[in-house]
């Protein structure tokens, strides 16, 4: 595994971005190897265990009632005629269920002091015997609802005489101005030779997990215990907020997540429909099962996105950065969902990007409408920061002459192998931009490209080929706790693991992540196979139940590897430790002359002389001839609360042939470098990459969700929002530099969200790259052959050539 010293010189650059070889299993090593999945057997089989899977005695079904309108006041309801219907065992309106809980649902990042969390409660809901029943129900019960007029865009919330949605605040704002300044900005931009100023709005997202939400709450009337099963991604943080808001003693309530297909952050909150299923079951004393419809979920479940930005950079004639400056509005949606003020405050420090600049600003605005509410999809603040920046480079490039590769690389920041500050005072926690770019445009043959591309332009070809960039950065790991601390965040950023190696010389570690596909129970287990010289197979994780794994903060952030891996790694470290104490009593040894090497613990010098971490187990258990003072058993517990975010980087390559008679655009190359620090399993990298780069692509040439003036969601269901299949998607080369994180000791980064963040401004800056001779410099996301051809034909009646 290349994890050598940050480039410095030849041999060292070779080291860093070479091609990673794959330790040898044989050996033991299994850190670096492209080991499969465990989980894919179960899952691929359809032996999974999903929320609807689920079915326990005296169950039962609750549908939600869901207003028709987009605002509107409720002056009645009428669940009586629901109740008349075939099987159905209750109904309750919002008021019915308002005194089962204190407030409305938690909201735990009000990023700024003055941040608005408007009370969300339910309309009603109705429980039947079947799902059929109780959807069929929820038809039927009567809603008088007083209409009122509706806001359907940002910028409509901000206009003088706007509706107002929430009357108890006088306006529509959710919080204002919230700043981030470094350096002298205005100086700089008042004496800047070249300023560029640009606009992007970054649409609204629907998130299409494979497996729709799910709860199933199950009430112990006599001992007062509750169990909840979700599709959720966040177990914990779930089981601590719900204890709080519906007044269980969290001591008697256990949340589940089964097998999860997917979230990408859409199952990152505490929604209504959880809250709901718990007051419900408390009432009727038996099991509810709520699972949402597909295009139920596409209004009931959080939208991604929905960010204005007003990017500005200030540089010299030559192109050499001297400023940045952000003003960012977003749309809440018409509530605050679990952590959305905040989530723009996760790229706030990151629009600077990967290169050098003497000042920056960041501004932010959050606004409610009568939509969805928003909160984190893939990305998080950092997609919509690393757009900014990349867009605008492209945009300097035209302004200055340069080719954008060129202006990059004479704006990187220079390697560096130690935390370095950024503009914003940001601690990046090692980088080598530059080279990431130089492999990754050797990839995609940049030279060739570019040759023909000027011989499609020459013979004026209808279909022209655009390349774009994009050199991209971003923030994970959600740390570290004092961080959070900082910026008001309701939670922490460490991570828990335990071990117990067990007498028959298997090991069970107990993770407080919460995977719902990034392969945990496969990385952990090389993890722990390699630092306690165990067989991989012999490595059971357990994850996702709060009575399993009591202490964790769950899956999010890409903070999995980089919080949870270092934790398995400190657990491992505390059972070495006392194992080498256990080893040297038997050994006959000082503690001090036995090392832990290849595996075994062994003697310092005299190899032959050795304990496996099995054999140790099994004595520890006997505890027939433990050392004074040591307890039996080999099990150990480890919390790890990293220093510092990690901050994955990496260059992208997108290159798109536009038809421009009809603005198809097509994209027939892409290439990905990236670095995510040391690299556990190179096989679950490569896979991240490849979905993270499909979600980002989609955002760059189809998604969008889009409403009419009434605030009716246009596009509802599969057939109206654009989800991209494999057959449209082009094959990708990726490959990657290492350098290793100084946040952690293994030097872990992080990957699960990379290919979003860095892939949709490569796939615009392609599409505007293609068009640029007809005088085309913007086109917003989703590139669609409509807005393409309206913007060919735009730059045209200006006296664009073509």
């Amino acid at each position: 595994m290349a994890q050598g010293p940050l480039p410095g010189n030849a041999a060292a650059d070779e080291q860093a971005v070479g091609t990673l070889t794959e330790t040898s299993v044989e050996m033991g090593r299994y850190i670096g190897s492209r080991m499969l999945r465990k989980e894919d057997d179960l899952l691929v089989t359809g032996h999974g265990h999903f929320l609807d899977d689920l079915v326990l005695p005296a169950m039962v079904w609750m549908a939600v009632v869901r207003s028709p309108l987009a605002h509107a006041r409720i002056s009645g309801v009428d669940a009586s005629p629901a109740l008349q219907l075939p099987g159905v065992v209750a109904a309750y309106s919002g008021a019915d269920l308002a005194s089962d809980w204190a407030a409305g649902l938690p909201c735990a990042w009000p990023v700024a002091p003055e941040t608005r969390i408007p009370t969300h409660w339910p309309v009603a809901v109705v429980v039947a015997d079947t799902r059929e029943h109780a959807v069929d129900a929820a038809e039927a019960v009567e809603v008088d609802y007083e209409e009122l007029p509706v806001v359907t865009s940002i910028e409509e919330a901000l206009a003088e005489g706007a509706p107002v949605i929430h009357e108890e605040f006088g306006d529509n704002i959710c919080f204002k101005d919230l700043k981030i300044v470094a350096g002298d900005v205005d100086k700089v931009f008042a004496e800047a030779p070249v300023t560029v100023k640009e606009r992007y709005y970054h649409p609204r997202l629907i998130p299409n997990a494979m497996e729709p939400r799910g709860v199933l709450a199950q009430p112990m009337p006599i001992t007062g215990e509750m169990t909840m099963w979700s599709s959720t991604q966040i177990p914990h943080i779930l089981r601590t907020l719900l204890a709080i808001t519906l007044g269980i003693p969290e001591s008697k309530f256990r949340v589940i997540a089964p097998d999860v297909g997917g979230a990408f952050g859409s199952k990152l909150d505490v929604y209504g429909e959880e809250a709901i299923c718990l007051a419900v079951a408390r009432k009727l004393g038996v099991p509810v099962k709520w699972v949402e419809e597909r295009s139920e979920g596409y209004v009931a479940t959080i939208h991604g996105r929905d960010v204005i930005q007003d990017m500005e950079v200030a540089a010299t004639e030559e192109g050499r950065l001297l400023g940045v400056r952000a003003k960012v509005l977003c749309d809440m949606g018409a509530y605050c969902q679990l952590v959305a003020p905040g989530i723009q405050v996760l790229g706030a420090t990151l629009f600077s990007g990967v290169y050098k600049a003497e000042a920056g600003s960041f501004e932010c605005t959050a606004v409610f409408t009568n939509r969805t509410p928003t909160d984190a999809y893939r990305g998080a603040g950092r997609p919509e920061a690393t757009y900014a920046i990349e867009r605008i480079m492209d945009a300097l490039a035209r302004r200055v002459g340069k080719d954008p590769a060129e202006l990059r690389r004479m704006n990187f920041m220079a390697p560096f192998s130690e935390a370095t500050a950024n503009v914003f005072g940001a601690m990046y926690d090692s980088g080598n931009y530059q080279a990431g770019l130089d492999k990754a445009l050797e990839l995609a043959d940049y030279a060739g490209l570019r040759r023909e591309q000027a011989e499609r332009r020459q013979r004026n070809d209808v279909k022209q080929l655009g390349i774009g960039l994009s050199t991209y950065i971003e923030a994970c790991g959600s740390a570290p706790s004092r961080g959070f601390a900082a910026v008001n965040f309701g939670a922490g950023g460490w991570e828990a693991a335990t071990i117990r190696c067990l007498p028959t010389g298997k090991v069970v570690l107990v993770t407080g992540t919460s995977p719902h596909g990034q392969g945990h129970e496969t990385t952990w287990s090389q993890i722990l196979a390699d630092g306690l010289g165990v067989k991989f197979e012999d490595v059971e994780v357990l994850h996702g139940d709060t009575a399993i794994s009591a202490q964790g903060l769950d899956t999010y952030g890409s903070r999995s590897l980089a919080a949870g891996g270092v934790a398995v790694q400190k657990a491992a470290e505390k059972i070495i430790a006392k194992a080498r104490k256990i080893a040297a009593h038997e050994l006959e040894v000082a503690e001090e002359d036995v090392e832990f090497a290849e595996g075994m613990l062994r003697v310092r010098g005299a190899p032959d002389r050795a304990k496996t971490v099995p054999e140790v187990a099994f004595s520890a258990f006997l505890a027939h001839d433990l050392p004074d003072g040591v307890e039996p058993g080999l099990e150990e517990s480890a919390t790890f609360d990293p220093v510092n975010n990690t901050f994955p980087s990496g260059a992208h390559v997108c290159v798109v042939e536009v038809d421009t008679e009809t603005g198809l655009a097509t994209i027939v190359k892409y290439v990905a470098v990236d670095d995510c620090g040391t690299i556990v399993n190179p096989m679950i990298v490569q896979g991240m990459v490849h979905g993270g780069v499909a979600q980002g692509i989609a955002e760059g040439l189809y998604e969008e969700a889009t409403y009419d003036e009434n605030g009716t969601l246009l596009t509802g269901n599969m057939s109206s929002y654009q989800v991209p299949s494999a057959a449209e998607l082009p094959a990708f080369v990726t490959d990657h530099v290492i350098t290793p994180s100084t946040s952690n000791p293994p030097g872990w980064k992080g990957v699960g969200e990379a290919g979003t963040i860095g892939s949709p401004p490569a796939v615009v800056n392609a599409v505007i790259d293609a068009l640029s001779p007809l005088g085309v410099t913007d086109i917003g996301m989703p590139t669609t052959p409509e807005r393409v051809w309206r913007a060919i034909h735009a730059a045209k009646s200006k006296g664009g050539q073509g």
